[in-house]
């Protein structure tokens, strides 16, 4: 057959033009030039005109391509998803019938259970699953791609005893559905997978509280099992929750959405909203204890970007009145040191999330002198000439009086060095998803946060989604050095994710996320975050309280920012 000299895709790794006959597949393609790519690992996914597919992806007319490995983000989602199908047949070979229940992620992995069998993973249990997936890896079997009519693809799926899927599919108004194949079993994930098994080979599972841990390879090592350790109060947190969605029953988005179309969408905001307000109740409660025996003078309340933190301190402030305690707020971006001391990250930019762009020095010394009693003059940061100025401002600590404070670094023990650990109440806030969409793809905590911080960058900061998808990166690299390693150091954890949260942010989303063009490189993120919402069932904000976190980012809080 004579090559089409008109047919071409551009491959940004190779920074050419390549000739295609048509119809071949990119992984194809890839085999043929795979020594030039440059990349770190074996090609898992690759992105066309912006947008993540399988290497399976079959090419008939010119493409912008771009292979990627699991050093990238969507090509470490194909490789975790891919080992979390490897699994599910490991467990469907060895006892069927058994339900996987891949819950959430933690300590670098992704925990698991046997649904409604708390006590089913024993460690031989578990030796014996890790010992099946090696032998699934080692076979090389391929992950099959399809698409068929829904309707077929709810029967498939019924006859194999899934019914979260079942459920799912129901609810939405969808003509086709893609599913995986991996040998004799079938699954559906909302994001490609890797071309073979044989290309999961570093991987481990290991026992985890009451199940167990899915842990894919280090991203700086690939040849490496990623290093895992135990967050028993993140796990906790974890669990509370989807104890509390058990109780309730709502536990997917198939039965979320059939609550929302049953009409049960007040209720369910009214429950949730009051589970927040108990927490918040307990943790001033606490706070208040410790005060009245001598400690917790200094209340330090941190988490990660768009986790809340602004109105979990506003609504733990009135809690701590109600209890006779007036907390006097600290404002930790006043002890910025001036722009000229300020530390650069790696890009030369200034790096204002770093602990040690705070004034450290001074910070301590004037908390140290307000918890003696001392009246202090407190700074004003001038951002417009990036320099700390003494305006006339003064606080002193009265009977009944503690401090608060919310930033980043609340739980890093160098920001309060100074300070005795048993006058200081840490509190950690981030919203800990716990509904999954169903049994094998849970929701990502992170995505629940970037879609928070797109409404509320849109809304308040003239920001599109584009941009602050952008920035995302750096934020997450920022959290990851400065907050995620002290979580475990906190007296208290509040979950500041709501239940219906994703349902209610649906139709804020959507209309910001179409607007990213699909020339630019965060279309990948965009798209797949319009598909995750398509799973939802929209449901009307107009019963969500004004006190309510969510309000932060959608608008119509009671609360001033």
């Amino acid at each position: 057959m004579k090559r089409n000299d008109e047919l071409k895709v551009f491959c940004k790794n190779t920074n050419e033009y390549i000739d295609i006959d048509g119809g071949e597949t990119l992984f194809e393609l890839y085999d043929t030039i795979k020594g030039r790519l440059g990349l770190k690992g074996e090609a898992v996914c690759v992105l066309v005109n912006n947008k993540v597919e399988d290497l399976h992806y079959p090419v008939f007319s010119p493409k912008h391509i771009e292979f990627i490995d699991i050093t990238s983000n969507a090509g470490y989602r194909a490789l975790t998803r891919s080992l979390c199908m490897v699994l599910y047949k490991a467990l469907n070979d060895l006892y069927p019938g058994k339900r996987l229940c891949i819950q959430h992620s933690i300590s670098n992995g992704h925990y698991c259970q046997i649904k409604h069998e708390v006590e089913f993973l024993t460690p031989e249990i578990i030796a014996q699953l890790k010992q099946r997936m090696e032998e699934i890896i080692a076979a090389d079997i391929p992950f099959v791609r399809r698409e068929r009519l829904t309707t077929d693809v709810i029967e498939m799926f019924r006859k194999q005893g899934l019914k979260d899927k079942v459920r799912l599919l129901e609810g939405i108004n969808q003509l086709y559905t893609i599913y995986y194949k991996l040998g004799d079993i079938i699954d559906s994930f909302y994001g490609p997978l890797v071309a073979s098994t044989g290309m999961l080979k570093v991987f481990d599972l290991v026992p985890y509280e009451r199940g167990m841990l899915l842990l894919g390879p280090d991203r700086t090592q690939l040849d490496k099992v990623v290093d895992w350790e135990p967050q028993p109060k993140l796990f906790q947190a974890f669990t509370d929750y989807i104890n509390f969605n058990k109780i309730i029953r709502l536990g997917d988005v198939g039965e979320l959405n059939r609550a929302i179309k049953a009409g049960y969408a007040p209720l369910l905001i009214n429950v949730v909203e009051a589970l927040h307000n108990k927490h918040f109740i307990q943790i001033a409660d606490e706070i208040t204890r410790r005060y009245h025996e001598g400690g917790a003078r200094v209340v330090l309340i941190a988490g990660p970007s768009s986790s809340g933190k602004t109105t979990s301190s506003k609504r733990l402030a009135i809690q701590l009145l109600t209890n006779c305690i007036v907390p006097k707020v600290v404002e930790l971006d006043n002890y910025f040191v001036n722009r000229d001391r300020t530390p650069r990250d790696e890009t030369g930019d200034y790096d204002y999330e770093s602990l040690y762009s705070l004034d450290l020095e001074q910070f301590n010394k004037d908390v140290t002198d307000l918890l003696a009693g001392k009246e202090v003059a407190m700074p004003t940061y001038n951002f417009k000439k990036g320099e700390r100025e003494y305006l006339g401002n003064t606080l002193k600590l009265e009977d009944g009086d503690i401090l608060l404070m919310e930033g980043i670094h609340g739980l890093n023990p160098e920001l309060t060095r100074q300070i005795p650990n048993e006058q200081k109440f840490r509190v950690f806030v981030s919203a800990l998803t716990t509904l999954n969409i169903d049994d094998h793809n849970w929701i990502g905590t992170y995505d629940n946060r970037l879609l928070r911080r797109i409404i509320r960058d849109h809304q308040y900061r003239g920001s599109n989604a584009q941009q602050t998808i952008q920035r995302w990166a750096s934020v997450r690299r920022g959290e990851d050095k400065w907050i995620m390693p002290f979580h475990e150091n906190a007296d208290a954890m509040f979950n500041s994710s709501l239940l219906f949260e994703l349902a209610a942010m649906k139709n804020y989303a959507l209309p910001v996320l179409q607007q990213v063009p699909s020339s630019a490189p965060e279309y990948a993120v965009a798209t797949r975050l319009i598909k995750f919402l398509s799973y939802f069932e929209p449901l009307d904000v107009k019963d969500i309280p004004s006190t309510s976190l969510l309000r932060e980012f959608l608008g119509g809080s009671s609360f001033h920012y």
